[in-house]
């Protein structure tokens, strides 16, 4: 069957509201052309699509039962076109990116900011998600591309090892050991810990690394941010192991929260990007892995805070 795109897009406008006048008026086409085209779709098709509703247009059953076909269709045909300027254009596309809070401060706005210096016709499509190792990989599909810390358990994605993001123990600022540089764990074993709640990645590393060093930690408070982390320390409420600040980062600023070497031996975690093995990546989003695996190669990344 030989369908006018142009008539199945006026018949989804029409059928969100728009009027054929408006339709006329956006397309630059008479009211009569639309009209015309809308009724040879609906002599196609076999039934009406739209009935009169005094001056607006309302769709029919079968223009209902039709609707969400129609949508999906064009979505579909709108991507296939996207693609294909792509291929031709890869500064003219769309990178979604999926990361964890905790590299949002840094490492993100330094890789789209260095990025976009030489793309700046790219856009990004940006989204948070947990450190939590059994979560779906790729913010389930939504995102191309994931900035974070934990190894999905999926083989229908690859991982790269970006750098080894060193860990820190944050203390109060008038905590008696905030004047030492390097602190290990079993000092603090007494001491109340703050905490990410125990799915998170961080969180399970953090307890491997208390066991490791003889103790188990009397978490007082499990949060599911590292702000919230951050922010019960500099009440004195505990101590937690944190990601070191990096140069820049909000962290980073002298405040009432330190950030202390870590003895123990394993006090780092990773920094992974992951992407799909099983869809090719369009130009646009494979320019910027490209550039963020040549930005990590050359030791290019923000570097840890003094």
């Amino acid at each position: 069957m030989d369908m006018d795109t142009d008539a199945l897009r006026w018949l989804q406008q029409v059928s969100d509201g728009t009027t054929v006048t408006e339709v006329s008026d956006l397309e630059s086409v008479t009211q009569s052309g639309v009209s015309r085209a809308l009724a040879r779709l609906e002599a196609q098709i076999g039934t009406p699509l739209l009935r009169r509703s005094g001056r607006t247009l309302r769709m029919t059953h079968a223009g209902a039962v039709f609707k969400p076909h129609l949508d999906a269709l064009l979505h579909n045909l709108d991507d296939g076109i996207a693609a294909v300027n792509q291929l031709l254009d890869p500064d003219s596309g769309t990178v979604a990116l999926a990361f964890q809070q905790s590299l949002g401060t840094w490492l993100v706005p330094d890789l789209a900011r260095s990025f976009r210096a030489a793309h700046p016709g790219v856009r990004f499509r940006l989204t948070q998600v947990r450190d939590e190792p059994d979560s779906v990989a790729l913010d389930d599909g939504n995102a191309d591309l994931e900035l974070g810390s934990r190894r999905p358990p999926d083989a229908a994605v690859h991982t790269r090892l970006l750098a080894l993001e060193p860990l820190r123990l944050a203390l109060p600022r008038e905590h008696p050991l905030a004047g030492r540089r390097r602190i290990g764990l079993a000092e603090v074993a007494g001491e109340p810990f703050i905490s990410l709640r125990s799915a998170s990645a961080l969180r399970r590393q953090t307890d491997d690394l208390c066991e490791q060093a003889g103790f188990r930690p009397a978490v007082i408070f499990e949060g599911d941010d590292l702000s919230n982390v951050r922010g019960f320390v500099a009440a004195g409420l505990g101590v937690a192991v944190v990601p070191a600040p990096r140069a820049g980062s909000p962290e980073a600023v002298s405040g009432p929260v330190v950030y202390r070497e870590i003895l123990d031996q394993g006090a780092v975690r990773e920094i992974l990007l992951t992407w799909s093995a099983e869809r090719r990546l369009l130009p646009a989003t494979d320019l910027f892995r490209r550039h963020v695996i040549r930005r990590a190669a050359t030791g290019r990344l923000p570097a840890v805070s003094a």
